[in-house]
């Protein structure tokens, strides 16, 4: 029984996508709290507790999109799997890619989940239901396991 808010951040420069993962996730049953950053220099400042970042809460899980400007998603990816503090953190890969490359790069970099982004918001809605099932019911999560 989730007894506090799952702390989620979410990697997004577009902010229709931004707009309808925030909806999805509200809609939800699992109370949470997502936080919303554009690229992938926030994303490491974010998780860094960088300015303008310094009380930023630790995230239970990332959803972090590919094609991102100023650092791209994987290369945030790898950063952050390679990092000792944050590795912990489940990643999951929404992004509009399905590109093969792309899905086995990110697995490479241990990434925990790959997921296309669907065009159709019905689609969409289900794939951030699916999202919530299973990462934030089913999965424990090392919430404070590792604080940075």
């Amino acid at each position: 029984m989730i007894t506090r808010a799952i702390e989620i951040l979410l990697v997004e420069d577009n902010p229709g996508d931004a707009r309808l993962t925030l909806e999805a996730f509200k809609e939800g049953k699992v109370i949470n709290n997502v936080t919303v950053v554009r690229d992938g220099v926030e994303a490491m400042a974010y998780l860094r507790r960088q300015q303008p970042y310094s009380e930023a809460k630790h995230p239970d899980i990332i959803l972090l999109d590919l094609n991102l400007p100023r650092k791209d998603g994987r290369e945030v990816l790898a950063e952050i799997k390679s990092d000792e503090h944050l590795r912990q953190i489940p990643v999951v890969v929404l992004t509009t890619s399905t590109a093969e490359e792309d899905i086995a790069r990110a697995y490479s970099s241990h990434a925990n989940c790959y997921i296309s982004k669907p065009v159709d918001l019905e689609q969409f809605l289900r794939v951030a239901s699916s999202i919530e099932s299973f990462w934030l019911n089913f999965v424990k999560l090392p919430h404070g396991a590792v604080d940075v």
